[in-house]
């Protein structure tokens, strides 16, 4: 059989609720459409840890962040634990990434496992940004979504006929500050924009820690992000909701103008890979590297695990063993997602990554079913009290019905995060009699068994995961940052006392 080729497409803050795909309310998304109408709209998709560089590291390496160690955005990714393109690269395949990295800067922390790559510098900007490549930087004039489907576009140019290939296509859309291209300007006219049903949440049954978040579209979404300042009669508490209505309506049509661009230059690259005869055997994968609120619970941002920052949108198109059309609802995360592409490209996934703690879900992608998928995902945040968002550390277990999160109180030692410790709080959710999880009910007696239950598994998971639940101030911590001197036959042990244990 033809080994397949991937491009991997990944944008950065997409919420699956701005997919028409997935039954968006606020825009229209005609070519990510056509990949779930030629594919696969996967509906449980999860991330890890919400947040940029971590989950870019679980797919990279299909680890949990305490193991690649990137628990947070100021922490680099460990060398030592090997990434899906370096293992297609040895394969035999080409291999290439533009776009967003955001996984440090050192030289150790740089992409590997790329014929070529060039990147944004941390978050990059999207106009005229400067970008890095292995012979240095330079400014590159343009919008940052066009340049980097320009630079797919002509690397697949450049290949041989029969080169089997890995491209990633990484956008910094639709990141913060949400500039859109001017071509988009007339898109999304002020109070067109239809705010969700959760929009005034009162919060009032949620934990503390959660109520105290800095992710507000009333108070926290500044005029760097609005562009403009907050009028006069708008400010002051007596016009929050008036104010927040106003924010509302700016924040998203620049993220839906964002968007738009990257839509139509996922168009592009699907008429390209038509044109040159490559769409018949190759993967197209498009996702998000985490969810976003689009006013959900009055919020922007992610990192909290309720659904619309844990879910990430993936469509799947490969016409030699997805059905057009198909749906998926097993739980996947992005833990999963580099053993699934090893596992299409036939390389053994445990012998390729020993640190390896995912599953491919290429079955799936069949409709198959598999007797012994996994219930539940495993989710936590290390990011503690981060200076900006104020959001809590916390972890949790997400099932098909239910979903329990603990708020434990502190950080782990984290760089960037504060030192500031909250009372333990729990949160549990009935996903199938409350979907927009506004109602806490852990503390409620009718839920005792349940949350039993799930503590239980949540343990399970954790033990699974070999990651340590936090206990007080003396558990043991991930040794977060860059990891020059250490030697991968660590992972190796670590993995192989994993997989003893269970």
């Amino acid at each position: 059989m033809t080994r397949p080729n991937i491009v991997f497409v990944m944008s950065d803050d997409h919420a699956a609720h701005a997919i028409s795909a997935y039954g968006s309310r606020v825009n229209r998304t005609p070519h990510l459409d056509r990949i779930a109408d030629e594919g696969v709209r996967m509906d449980a998709v999860f991330c890890t840890n919400s947040i940029c560089s971590p989950s870019r590291a679980s797919i990279l390496t299909g680890t949990y962040s305490h193991v690649n160690g990137v628990g947070s955005i100021w922490t680099e990714m460990d060398y030592r634990v090997p990434t899906y393109p370096e293992v297609l690269q040895r394969e035999g395949y080409r291999t290439a990434l533009f776009g967003k990295w955001h996984l440090g800067e050192s030289d150790v922390a740089r992409p590997r496992g790329f014929d070529a790559w060039t990147v944004f510098p941390g978050q990059g900007d999207y106009r005229d940004p400067l970008m890095i490549d292995a012979d240095g930087e330079r400014t590159v004039p343009g919008y940052a979504t066009d340049i980097v489907t320009d630079m797919a576009v002509d690397w697949l140019d450049g290949l041989g006929a029969d080169e089997p290939f890995c491209l990633m296509v990484h956008h910094k859309a639709p990141h913060r500050p949400w500039v859109p291209d001017e071509k988009h300007a007339h898109l999304y006219a002020a109070g067109d924009v239809p705010e969700p049903e959760t929009f005034f949440d009162d919060l009032e049954t949620r934990s503390k820690a959660v109520r105290g978040v800095h992710m507000t579209i009333a108070d926290d979404l500044g005029s760097e992000d609005l562009k403009t300042e907050v009028p006069p009669e708008l400010r002051g508490p007596e016009n929050r909701e008036a104010r927040m209505r106003w924010k509302y309506q700016i924040y998203m049509r620049d993220y839906l103008q964002c968007i738009q661009s990257v839509d139509d230059n996922v168009g592009r690259l699907l008429d390209h890979l038509e044109e040159r005869g490559l769409a018949e055997n190759t993967v197209v994968v498009y996702t998000s590297d985490q969810g976003f609120f689009l006013g959900d619970h009055g919020w922007f941002d992610k990192r909290l695990m309720f659904d619309q920052s844990l879910q990430m949108p993936m469509l799947v198109r490969w016409p030699a063993e997805i059905a057009a059309g198909s749906r998926c609802e097993a739980i996947v995360t992005n833990v999963d997602f580099a053993a699934t592409f090893l596992d299409m490209c036939g390389v053994d996934v445990d012998e390729a990554l020993p640190a390896n703690q995912g599953r491919s879900f290429r079955p799936l992608l069949r409709g198959e079913q598999v007797q012994d998928w996994p219930e539940a995902m495993y989710y936590r945040y290390w990011e503690h009290d981060d200076p900006i968002h104020a959001a809590p550390a916390h972890y949790g277990i997400r099932t098909a019905t239910h979903k329990l999160i603990h708020y434990y109180g502190a950080g782990l030692g984290v760089p960037g995060a504060s030192d500031r410790v909250f009372e333990p709080e729990w949160e549990l959710y009935d996903m199938a009699a409350d979907p927009t999880e506004v109602r806490n009910v852990a503390d409620d007696p009718a839920y005792a068994d349940v949350r039993a239950e799930l503590e239980a598994l949540l343990a399970d998971y954790q033990r699974h995961y070999a990651d340590q639940p936090y206990v007080g101030p003396d558990t043991p911590t991930q040794e977060w940052g860059p990891h020059d001197e250490r030697a991968l036959a660590g992972v190796h042990e670590f993995v192989a006392s994993v997989r003893e244990s269970g």
